[in-house]
């Protein structure tokens, strides 16, 4: 037989606590996110359909960017076992200055269009967490209206060598006057990528005014409000601001870039050099040979080329081909701190998140930015410590299986395949 009783009032009221209301809509909101995801769903309820569709979306049938987030999803962790992992250290250093997390904010173009505190937001958060910050060419906010938001902090700049030279060599020389430490040299960009949902929203800066924009506008006012009531939106580190996003980029891009201005780019710049948008490793190998001091493993967040590699899965054969010679980040599909910690132990250095902190920005501004980079620490420390590790250094391959689903055809085969196609034409003709 059970015993029971009657509760006593003070246990009752124990029970009863109210947990007290937060009438702040913006922390409510953000309070409640707890993934990425979450921030992207409050990011798309908030956001014009435009803006929002060109952080969210990629090249063509956005293949690429699939396929790099479901790498991430198909890994499987080995833990340790009876480790002390009561204190985790989630510091590291990378490319000649410390990071409090192993993860900084990647270049972004545009930004205030997605929210209007744009880059100052993702810098100032980023001054907050001890991370290091990206600028990009096409960034919303300047180099120095950047280094005024995080004075004390690390900040990279990331160029386009564009079809007028003189604008990229003075953009370099901007970032070292300015003490940006880093210059990521981006190789992937020769022409724009087809963006579809850009194309077919009508994407342009400034966005233009169509029935359409103005329905969408209707359960967004405060979007419009802030867009209005706040400097005009441009480009501030060039002097053109008009059309698509399409042509502003292939009038920016030169298809012509050579390794010969990598060097230039090399001599005009004294702090770190590193190349973004690397996607093979024979590329790597000469990059490293010619001297540069990092790489960036990325498919431009499959914003370029559509069925370009994936990052995570291209990462364990550079390692082992430059890996001890420089220091490699990776970027591309990382939405949870579990894929930092997956990137790490397969051999990276660093990771790069872009649309994570763009969700965030939209989702709450600054704090939204905050929100984010908050729930990838959590996520990292947390994941460290189940895999029982105590430090980023403790992270080895023997950490992490990456799960196959999709194999390549065998080279034979393919010899094969085409030398027997040879015979049938000789046949026929």
């Amino acid at each position: 037989m059970v015993q029971r009783q009657l509760p006593k009032p003070k246990e009752l009221f124990e029970l009863m606590r109210f947990k007290k209301p937060e009438l702040d809509a913006k922390k409510r909101r953000l309070a409640a996110a707890l993934t990425i995801e979450d921030l992207r769903r409050i990011a798309k309820r908030r956001t014009p359909k435009a803006a929002f569709d060109y952080t969210d979306g990629a090249a063509e049938g956005e293949l690429s960017i699939a396929r790099a987030r479901r790498a991430f999803r198909d890994i499987e962790f080995h833990p340790s076992i009876l480790r002390d992992v009561s204190r985790v250290d989630t510091s590291t250093e990378i490319f000649g200055g410390p990071s409090a997390l192993p993860f900084g904010i990647a270049p972004t173009g545009f930004t205030r269009l997605m929210q209007t505190e744009g880059e100052i937001a993702g810098a100032g958060a980023a001054r907050a967490a001890g991370i290091p910050f990206s600028l990009s060419t096409l960034g919303t906010s300047s180099i120095e209206q950047v280094r005024a938001a995080n004075p004390a902090g690390r900040n990279w700049f990331q160029l386009y060598v564009m079809r007028d030279r003189e604008i990229s060599y003075g953009l370099v020389e901007r970032a070292a006057k300015a003490g940006f430490d880093t210059l990521f040299f981006t190789v992937d960009t020769p022409v724009a990528g087809a963006r579809l949902r850009d194309t077919r929203n009508g994407f342009s800066i400034p966005p233009q005014l169509t029935l359409r924009t103005v329905l969408d506008a209707i359960p967004r006012p405060w979007w419009w409000f802030d867009f209005l009531t706040t400097p005009p939106l441009e480009f501030a580190s060039l002097t053109s601001t008009g059309g698509t996003v399409g042509e502003m980029l292939d009038a920016a891009m030169d298809p012509t870039i050579s390794f010969d201005d990598l060097r230039i780019i090399r001599e005009l710049f004294p702090g770190r050099i590193v190349i973004k948008g690397v996607q093979n490793v024979e590329d790597s190998r000469r990059l490293v040979d010619l001297g540069v001091d990092g790489l960036v493993l990325s498919n431009h967040g499959g914003r370029q080329l559509d069925r370009a590699p994936v990052p995570f899965h291209l990462l364990p054969e550079v390692v082992r081909e430059v890996g001890a010679d420089t220091e490699i980040a990776i970027d591309t599909g990382i939405m949870n701190g579990a894929d930092v910690v997956a990137s790490l132990a397969m051999g990276a250095d660093f990771t790069l998140i872009g649309r994570a902190y763009l969700y965030g920005l939209m989702a709450g501004g600054r704090a939204g930015v905050d929100r984010a980079i908050a729930i990838l620490a959590d996520q990292i420390e947390r994941t460290m410590k189940l895999v029982q590790v105590s430090s980023v250094e403790e992270l080895e391959p023997r950490h992490v299986t990456q799960l196959v689903r999709m194999v390549p055809r065998r080279a034979e085969d393919a010899d094969l395949a085409g030398a027997a196609r040879r015979i049938e034409r000789q046949r026929d003709a």
